[in-house]
């Protein structure tokens, strides 16, 4: 199937980008769609990872402020696991060890890629490598983040089981770390010693 792309109008540029695409798109009939015009949010790539210790069965998650969750049920603190935006000349396994070192102050010698996602391809350009990186928890705790970037990252430890339970009560309601946990779930036994 084909599409056929007639132009990209910039729309803002400040942090990210907001630009309209117009468009056309093979149907599944074979026709052609008419003329389509969507504003898609500009925002890169990123990099996820879920710290793990096999030895513990324990995931190190952070808790930080997001201001895109301010109606949220619990507020706008969400929990979460380790992400950052892939910047140019940066590789995707690069981003996850920095990322690592600045929001949780943990080093990982071990990567596991659990999958690429899109974040919402309806009206954003962001995909998120994921991966599961084995860690020591007990190296885990405090307050990191990069203070020009304004982050205040609270480091926490649990067993996975109660991180699994509170993605099923919605405390933990952010994708990157819904997805990391369950996967971990089904795949548990690789890992534990």
């Amino acid at each position: 199937m084909q599409y056929e792309l007639f132009g990209i109008d910039p729309l803002y540029r400040g942090f990210f980008a907001l630009n309209r695409y117009r468009l056309r798109f093979e149907r599944y009939d074979g026709t052609w769609s008419g003329a389509v015009d969507r504003e898609i949010f500009e925002r890169g790539h990123a990099v996820a990872v879920l710290p793990y210790d096999p030895k513990r069965d324990r995931v190190v998650l952070l808790e930080q402020f997001r201001p895109g969750a301010l109606e949220a049920t619990g507020g706008p603190w969400m929990t979460e696991i380790v992400a950052g935006m892939i910047e140019i000349d940066e590789s995707v396994e690069g981003v996850a060890h920095r990322e690592m070192q600045e929001e949780a102050g943990l080093t990982t010698d071990r990567l596991f890629p659990i999958t690429r996602y899109w974040v919402s391809p309806g009206g954003t350009t962001e995909s998120i490598y994921l991966f599961l990186g084995l860690v020591d928890s007990e190296e885990a705790s405090g307050f990191h983040g990069l203070p020009h970037e304004n982050e205040d990252i609270r480091v926490l430890t649990m067993s996975l089981d109660e991180a699994l339970n509170r993605v099923d009560q919605g405390t933990i309601c952010s994708a990157a770390p819904i997805i990391a946990l369950q996967w971990l779930s089904r795949h548990r036994a690789r890992f534990v010693d």
